[in-house]
């Protein structure tokens, strides 16, 4: 059995496959030692989610249901008008109006009653990044949102492959990277969607926290506040683990701190403002639960979907049951996978962030069905898969991850995009 390397706090700070790692290299030599570190995970990544793409794309087209949808519920004049659909669609309201106080009557919504929403319930960062992209570029804001995503989740992989890379070696990290890319709930990877910006943050944070560069770390996590309100567990994890090293002082003080205090301007600023433009500082978590419905309820919600799947009823809040049978074998495998996790022993910024971030997933009630898309940022469950993959040929290896990469265009793609609702 191969022996998994030290974690983060039992190797040096500085290693020479770390980005202008190589003393004295220029920039071109910079570049070229990038290319040579993280390119085999991001086109092992990129190769995969093409497939998977097409094959979503071809589904939509085979079933032409998206025709006799509304073009804001998964509709459209074409396939790809799907992509930019549900809260793609809000997405690209708060990137070409900004945001309105006022909340938004949806009337025969797509829970089947009338609500009113308000795009708030959107943090800015993606918007704010699509409505960049399509000043410089030219490119409407569709397409502009699309190019961030694609871009953002290369990012994401190459983070994956660092965060993985250091744990257990490179070929595991590319495999990581490659899982990533079919996981369930990847369909939203290139969409008009916030996720690859938020993963992508994500990764290269706990990468921060385990190489011990606590001010990026801050700085990331701030930012990353800005993109969804899921970055809480993420703060926490960074956090935590920079309160772990203020105990051991092999940092000192003042990075670990920084990183403390920075970590949750974000995305505490974000909601403070939502509170000032309602008029209340709550008004973000009102917000949530009366017009989005979408609030911790300690996992109620979660119960009664998984006990009217297993039972065969539909007796529960935003029943859809393809996606609803497929987000009950993924809670039925996350104890597995955590068992799997933990056994490897991880930095503490990555089992606090991945426990963090499924308590928030299962204990919060929502449309049950996107838990496949709600846990694709806890990427560190994918190490213990790929770690046992590592022992795999390469060609073994690409025959798998390439039948799940087509697989992956129906489960993580139609499934959530056509048969419930992302």
């Amino acid at each position: 059995m191969n022996a998994i390397p030290a974690v983060a706090s039992d190797v040096p700070e500085q290693r020479s496959d770390d980005p202008g790692g190589v003393p004295g290299s220029g920039w071109r030599e910079g570049a070229r030692a990038l290319v040579v570190r993280f390119g085999p995970a991001v086109w092992c990544y990129a190769v995969l989610k093409l497939i998977g793409f097409t094959v979503f794309m071809k589904l939509l087209s085979f079933s032409g249901d998206y025709l006799k949808k509304p073009a804001r519920f998964g509709g459209g004049a074409n396939p790809w008008d799907v992509l930019a659909t549900w809260d793609g669609w809000w997405y690209q309201q708060v990137a070409q109006f900004g945001y309105h106080p006022a909340l938004v009557t949806i009337p025969n919504g797509p829970v089947g009653f009338s609500v009113e929403q308000n795009s708030a319930a959107f943090f800015p960062l993606y918007p704010g990044l699509m409505r960049m992209t399509s000043d410089v570029t030219g490119l409407g804001l569709y397409g502009a949102g699309m190019l961030v995503s694609v871009v953002a989740s290369l990012f994401a992989a190459a983070g994956i492959y660092a965060v993985v890379d250091r744990m257990a070696g490179p070929k595991a990290g590319v495999i990581a990277a490659g899982i990533w890319a079919i996981a369930p709930g990847s369909g939203a990877e290139w969409a008009v969607y916030s996720d690859s910006t938020f993963v992508a943050l994500a990764a290269w944070a706990c990468y921060c926290v385990m190489t011990k560069q606590w001010v990026a770390a801050g700085v990331i996590t701030l930012v990353t506040g800005l993109n969804r309100p899921t970055a809480a567990a993420l703060i926490g994890a960074v956090g935590l683990a920079a309160l772990v090293e203020l105990y051991r002082r092999e940092s000192g003080v003042l990075r670990p701190l920084t990183a403390m205090l920075l970590a949750p301007v974000g995305l505490l600023g974000y909601v403070a403002w939502v509170g000032w433009r309602m008029g209340e500082w709550g008004g973000y978590f009102r917000l949530q639960h009366d017009a989005w419905l979408h609030y911790f309820d300690w996992g109620q919600g979660t119960w009664h979907a998984i006990r009217g799947v297993l039972l065969g009823r539909n007796d529960y809040p935003f029943a859809f049951p393809v996606p609803d049978l497929f987000a009950t074998l993924i809670v039925l495998t996350l104890p597995v996978l955590i068992v799997l996790l933990i056994r490897l022993r991880p930095p503490l910024v990555l089992t606090a962030y991945t426990l963090a971030t499924i308590v928030s997933v299962l204990g919060s009630l929502g449309i049950f069905g996107n838990v496949s898309r709600y846990l694709l940022p806890a990427f560190p469950l994918l190490i213990a898969l790929a770690v046992a993959m590592r022992k795999l040929s390469w060609p073994v290896l690409a025959a798998v991850l390439g039948f799940g990469a087509v697989a992956s265009g129906w489960y993580a793609g139609y499934v959530i995009f056509e048969l419930g609702v992302p």
